[in-house]
């Protein structure tokens, strides 16, 4: 017993002495991990963020977007924009989209489409006589409206500037009846009437540039 109890007290001793040879080094440790345990009570929390869908290449006016069109991205809340679209794929594009930019509802082709417009708009359908001629045209494009009454043989300006908010499917366009194609257009409101007047008595065409 008494031989037993010797080296417990020799074990203890070495073992107090190991630690006070190196009590420098233990106290540096414990200093070291009471820092990094402050440090970290003290940070701030990670900024909240919010999960956004944005174009991840150029896209232009008339494109149906496709879910490789677009990235995901985490940004802070204050940044997403209003209106932005939740389900964008699928739909058709108004307008150009920048690489990076939300797509908002204002920029697809939808009930939102008009809210885009500048004050003194007037968002209006317009059925032009060619329809081979409806067929180049874009959503974003701008033109302006040319009308020739067929008897006079005289050409006039109806409107410039109007931007082509939609182009429609022939197929649900059209009664089957009239001639020509219809496009929906933002007008100044000051020509909707001579466009409106015009297409139903004249030829009504246009000329055109990409936006």
């Amino acid at each position: 017993m008494d031989s037993l109890l010797h080296r417990l007290r020799d074990a203890r001793d070495q073992v107090r002495r190991r630690v006070l040879r190196r009590r420098r080094l233990i106290a540096a440790l414990l200093l070291g991990v009471g820092a990094a345990v402050a440090v970290r009570s003290l940070a701030p929390p990670p900024p909240e963020t919010a999960t956004l869908l944005v174009a991840g290449r150029d896209l232009p006016a008339g494109r149906e977007v496709a879910a490789a069109d677009l990235v995901t991205v985490e940004v802070p809340p204050e940044v997403v924009p209003d209106g932005v679209a939740r389900h964008p794929v699928g739909r058709r594009l108004a307008a150009p989209v920048r690489a990076g930019e939300a797509v908002t509802d204002v920029r697809l082709v939808g009930p939102r489409l008009g809210a885009a417009q500048p004050a003194g708009t007037a968002i209006v359908p317009v059925r032009l006589s060619d329809a081979a001629q409806v067929a180049l045209l874009r959503p974003g494009d701008r033109i302006s409206l040319l009308g020739t009454d067929p008897q006079a043989g005289t050409t006039t300006l109806l409107a410039r500037d109007a931007t082509v908010l939609a182009v429609p499917d022939p197929a649900s366009a059209t009664d089957g009846a009239l001639p020509g194609r219809l496009v929906v257009l933002a007008l100044d409101s000051g020509s909707v009437h001579q466009v409106t007047a015009a297409s139903a008595a004249e030829y009504v065409t246009y000329t055109w540039s990409r936006s």
